[in-house]
């Protein structure tokens, strides 16, 4: 089944046509390279299986390009600059605010560039046999020569899309399916459907300049390069300018520019992918201290009160917690019931800031019990997950009406603070390992 088209609309008005397949874990933002057609790709017998493959595990965002396929066409040649807003636009569209992005040949320009210059939206990059400069130079032994840029130049005026673009094209590369006439037919029904011959003479003045390798050190997420050349040269040269890049070298993938991969190179991101995911966790592991707090005989009150007036008593309790939060640098994380689950950088903030919530709502005629507890926890799409997490809540139902309590990971971590304890003698925490010594931070007066 392919997947609905459609369209979002760049900075300078362009709508560019992209699909979304999948709903895995993580966004791949596929460019085709050379030309494309975002709905006949699906109907490609050499195309699909990497699609397929690439959804199955991950919610694929795929797109044509301005001047190709679904999009727009162009006046004028595509700059890097509107091929990179052509992924931005994409991102938005579909909602994306993170992604790996995958380039292939001439869009592994436009994905190195993006994630370069906004790295806060790129997981990772994925670059299938990219080019980094076109044109043959003395630094550059794998570029294309004036003459075969002006033969190509030729061909595409004269044969694009009829057959003998595409039969001229194979033979050059070494594809020996240039002589199977049912092959070529097919492949210039997708020629024709992606770029016009206007187009690619366009884009091809552009790219015979094109030369990104400045770019490549600039690169700081993790990247891997899909080469399938027979010189293993140029694919080495790039992987050592991108820091950390892995390069993979697949020399029996299909030759053509315009076919992504085989099934074993989708599988080869997906891995890829999940050793980014696996790296993001490690590095959304943090040392934090959790709060928890709950309003102690919450039920009772709503009884006595009734709805209208514990509404307005719980809004001005959840006003005093978060103007608190704000004032010790607390982080919010969410509301639980009548209570709310916090975390704070440093232990002696977060007593400090229960200590006051303690003090300030007992004017409302209300108490509430807090617990506290320091240790490695994730964070996760706004949420926090960790052993940490559940200590703190088992210390908190501990805790008497209007008491501050702390395990003895917090009360050891701000010793010399001036806090104040008192110890509540060990406890076994519900679902909790071990015993654990519980103290009770003083709730005094204001600090100065």
């Amino acid at each position: 089944m392919i997947p609905d088209t459609r369209y979002a609309r760049t900075s300078d008005g362009t709508y560019v046509a992209y699909q979304i397949a999948g709903t895995g874990p993580v966004d791949l933002v596929f460019a085709p390279g050379w030309f494309s057609n975002v709905e006949l790709a699906w109907e490609h017998t050499e195309i699909s299986p990497f699609l397929r493959g690439l959804s199955a595990e991950s919610r694929l965002i795929l797109f044509d390009r301005r001047g190709n396929g679904l999009s727009d066409p162009i006046a004028e040649a595509s700059t890097l600059d509107s091929m990179m807003e052509d992924v931005k636009a994409v991102m938005d569209a579909a909602g994306s605010e993170r992604a790996v992005l995958v380039g292939l040949t001439i869009t592994c320009a436009s994905m190195a560039v993006f994630a370069a210059t906004f790295p806060d939206r790129t997981l990772g990059v994925v670059l299938i046999h990219p080019t980094p400069r076109v044109a043959w130079s003395p630094d550059y032994p794998w570029g294309e020569t004036e003459d075969y840029y002006l033969e190509e130049t030729e061909q595409i005026a004269k044969g694009w899309g009829t057959g003998e673009f595409e039969r001229w094209f194979l033979d050059y590369i070494g594809d020996p399916r240039a002589n199977d006439a049912l092959y070529v037919a097919l492949t210039a029904r997708y020629v024709r459907h992606s770029m016009s011959p206007g187009s690619s003479l366009l884009q091809n003045t552009v790219w015979r300049q094109t030369d990104y390798r400045h770019v490549l050190p600039a690169i700081h997420v993790p990247a891997l390069i899909i080469d399938r050349r027979q010189d293993p040269g140029m694919g080495k040269d790039l992987a050592a300018a991108i820091p950390g890049a892995q390069l993979l070298r697949l020399e029996n993938e299909p030759k053509p520019p315009w076919i992504p991969g085989s099934e074993r190179a989708a599988g080869e991101i997906i891995r890829f992918v999940s050793q980014i995911r696996e790296e993001e966790s490690d590095l959304d592991r943090v040392l934090a201290t959790v709060l928890f707090t709950d309003v102690v005989g919450s039920t009772n009150l709503a009884a006595q009160l009734g709805d209208a007036r514990w509404a307005e008593l719980r809004e001005a309790h959840n006003r005093v917690v978060r103007t608190h939060l704000a004032r010790y640098r607390g982080r919010e994380i969410k509301t639980i019931g009548d209570g709310f689950l916090a975390m704070f950088d440093g232990p002696a903030r977060a007593i400090r800031c229960a200590q006051g919530i303690a003090r300030a709502v007992e004017p409302l005629g209300l108490q509430v019990r807090a617990g506290l507890h320091t240790g490695e926890l994730t964070v996760r799409e706004g949420d926090v997950e960790g052993l940490a997490v559940a200590i703190a809540a088992r210390v908190m139902a501990e805790a008497g009406p209007g008491e501050v309590l702390v395990s003895n990971t917090v009360r050891d971590l701000v010793v010399g603070s001036g806090l104040s304890f008192e110890d509540r003698g060990e406890r076994s925490l519900k679902g909790v390992p071990g015993v654990w010594r519980l103290f009770a931070a003083g709730i005094g007066t204001s600090p100065s």
